[in-house]
C-alpha cells in the first residue's frame, strides 16, 4: 500500500491535497473523506489555541456547497459561540477563493458520567481477524485506492459493515488529532454499501453530520452502513460508528440520487 499523505500544507492556513486525495466520482475532484478530516485538523488547532480546559469535539455537520476540484484549499476558522463548557465552532474551506464546505462544531466539556454511561450496541468482530476487500474494483480515484477495507460479512447492495484505515498522514509531517484521523474515513460510508451500480446511478452526497458520544481511539474506524433510497431522488446513508473498542456515534448523509 502507499505511503505519504492527503495533504501538505502551504502556508498558515492552505493545504494543496496530493492523488491520494483524489474522489470516486471523479479523479479531478478531492473526495470529501480527507477534506473532512483536514477541516476537523483545522478545528483542533484552533481549539488547541483557545485558553482554559480543552473541550471535547461531540458534533460537526459538513454541508457541501459545490465542486471539490483537485486544487489548493484555503481553511478559515472562527468561533461562532464562546463558553467554557460548550461552544460553537464554523469552519468554511475555499478552493479558488470560493466556499466549498461550511462545517459547524459542537464541543463540550469534558466531565466522568462513567457510572451512568450504557446503551451502546456490541462491538464488532476485530479487524485483525477479517480479510480485505478490493474497494478499488468498485470505485476509482486514489484515496479508494489508499484504504484498508475489511468487511464483516460479503458487502450487500444497502447493507455493509467494514473496518477502514489508511497508512497516509492526514497532513505531511504533521501529527493529527484521533478524532481528525478517524473523521478522515467517515465519508467512505456511501461507498461501501452501493444499492445500484455507480456505473448506472450517480448518488453523492451533499452533507455529512457526525454525533460522537466519546472520543474514537486506534487507527480503525468502523462503519456499520445502511444505505435507503427514495422514490422521488432522495436516499439516506445512516452509519453507527465504531472504534476498535465499540461503538463512538452515527453519522448520516442525505444523497441526491439520479441516473447517468
Amino acid at each position: 500500500m502507499s505511503t505519504g499523505s492527503y495533504y501538505e500544507r502551504t502556508d498558515e492556513r492552505r493545504f494543496k491535497p496530493t492523488a491520494h486525495a483524489s474522489g470516486a466520482w471523479s479523479t479531478d475532484e478531492v473526495h470529501f473523506s480527507p477534506l473532512g478530516g483536514l477541516i476537523v485538523h483545522a478545528i483542533d488547532r484552533h481549539l488547541a489555541d483557545r485558553p482554559g480546559e480543552r473541550l471535547l469535539l461531540s458534533r460537526i455537520s459538513f454541508d457541501i456547497l459545490g465542486r471539490l476540484a483537485l486544487d489548493e484549499c484555503e481553511i478559515r476558522v472562527e468561533t461562532i459561540r464562546p463558553g467554557r463548557t460548550i461552544e460553537l465552532v464554523e469552519a468554511v474551506a475555499l478552493i479558488a477563493d470560493r466556499p466549498v464546505v461550511r462545517a459547524r462544531a459542537w464541543c463540550l466539556a469534558a466531565i466522568d458520567t462513567a457510572e451512568v454511561a450504557g446503551g451502546e450496541a456490541d462491538r464488532l468482530a476485530a479487524p485483525e481477524t477479517l480479510a480485505p476487500w478490493r474497494m478499488a474494483d468498485l470505485w476509482p480515484g486514489g484515496y479508494i485506492a489508499s484504504i484498508d477495507v475489511r468487511p464483516l460479512a460479503p458487502p450487500r447492495p444497502g447493507r455493509t459493515t467494514a473496518w477502514i484505515s489508511t497508512p497516509l498522514e492526514l497532513v505531511a509531517g504533521e501529527p493529527a488529532d484521533p478524532v481528525a484521523s478517524f473523521v478522515a474515513l467517515v465519508d467512505t460510508a456511501n461507498g461501501i454499501a452501493v444499492r445500484q451500480p455507480p456505473k448506472a446511478w450517480t448518488f453523492p452526497n451533499v452533507d455529512l453530520t457526525i454525533h460522537l458520544q466519546r472520543r474514537p481511539e486506534g487507527r480503525w474506524t468502523g462503519l456499520d452502513t445502511t444505505v435507503v433510497f427514495g422514490p422521488t431522488g432522495q436516499g439516506i446513508t445512516s452509519t453507527v460508528l465504531h472504534d476498535i473498542h465499540g461503538p463512538v456515534g452515527q453519522a448520516q448523509q442525505i444523497l441526491t440520487v439520479r441516473p447517468v
